[in-house]
C-alpha cells in the first residue's frame, strides 16, 4: 500500500477517510466509495453532434485505479450514475474496459443504480443493487428527505464556490448533515451544482456544511439557509 493523504471524518458512528480526489475510504470495512463517474459522457454527446475529447472514461478509471492500488480496498461501491446512459458500457474503449474489468475482478464491486444508468446490463463485472444497508449506513444514489438512518449518496455533484483574494474559486465538496453525507462527482467530465442550491438542501436538510478535503485537513464551511 502507498500512503494516501486524507482527512478524518466521524459520521454515523464510523471513522471515514475523506480523500482530496472526492472519494471516501472506510477503514473498518476496507471499502472505497465513489459517486457519479458518468463514464462515456463524451461519447454520448458525440452521438448528438457535440464532439468532446473521448478520454473521460480512461481518465476517470485511471484515477480510481490509482486509489485502489494505493489503498488496496476489499470493496468498491459506486453510488449511481456510473455510466452517463444505459448503453455507456457498450461504448467503453478497449483500454478503459480492460481497466474496469481488472478492478471489478479484484474487489467486491457493487454498482448502485442511478437515474442515468438504472437499467444497463453489461457492467464489466460486479454486483448491482438499487441501494444497500451496510453496517447501519444506507448507500443510495439520491438522498431521501424522509430517511432517518445515516445515508451516503451522490447525484448532486456538489461544489463550493468561495472568493479568495478577489477571485472566485470552485472546489468539489461533500455536503454533510447529522445523518446525511452527499459525495461529490468523481468523474473527469462532470459539472457541479452549487452546494447552497435549494435542491441540495431540500434533500439533505439543515443544518448543513460543505466539506473540502485537503491532503492534511478537512475544511468546513457552514451553508446558510
Amino acid at each position: 500500500m502507498v500512503p494516501v493523504p486524507f482527512a478524518t471524518l466521524h459520521f454515523a458512528g464510523h471513522a471515514w477517510c475523506v480523500l482530496p480526489q472526492g472519494a471516501l475510504y472506510w477503514p473498518a470495512r476496507r471499502a472505497l466509495l465513489v459517486a457519479d463517474l458518468h463514464l462515456e459522457k463524451a461519447s454520448w454527446y458525440a452521438r448528438g453532434g457535440q464532439m468532446l475529447p473521448p478520454y473521460d472514461s480512461i481518465a476517470t478509471l485511471s484515477d480510481l485505479a490509482a486509489l485502489a492500488d494505493a489503498l488496496a480496498p476489499e470493496e468498491i461501491w459506486c453510488l449511481g450514475d456510473s455510466f452517463h446512459d444505459v448503453a455507456g458500457c457498450d461504448r467503453l474503449p478497449e483500454d478503459a474496459r480492460a481497466l474496469l474489468t481488472r478492478l471489478t475482478a479484484t474487489t467486491r464491486w457493487t454498482w448502485i443504480t442511478g437515474n442515468h444508468d438504472r437499467s444497463y446490463v453489461d457492467r464489466c463485472g460486479g454486483a448491482v443493487a438499487d441501494e444497500a444497508l451496510v453496517d447501519g449506513v444506507v448507500l443510495r444514489h439520491e438522498a431521501e428527505r424522509g430517511e432517518a438512518r445515516p445515508e451516503l449518496s451522490g447525484h448532486f455533484h456538489p461544489k463550493l464556490r468561495v472568493r479568495v483574494r478577489g477571485k472566485l474559486v470552485a472546489r468539489r465538496c461533500f455536503v454533510a448533515t447529522a445523518t446525511k453525507l452527499i459525495l461529490p462527482a468523481f468523474g473527469a467530465l462532470t459539472g457541479g451544482l452549487d452546494a447552497t442550491h435549494p435542491e441540495i438542501h431540500r434533500a439533505a436538510g439543515r443544518p448543513a456544511e460543505a466539506l473540502v478535503a485537503l491532503p492534511d485537513r478537512l475544511l468546513r464551511f457552514p451553508l446558510a439557509a
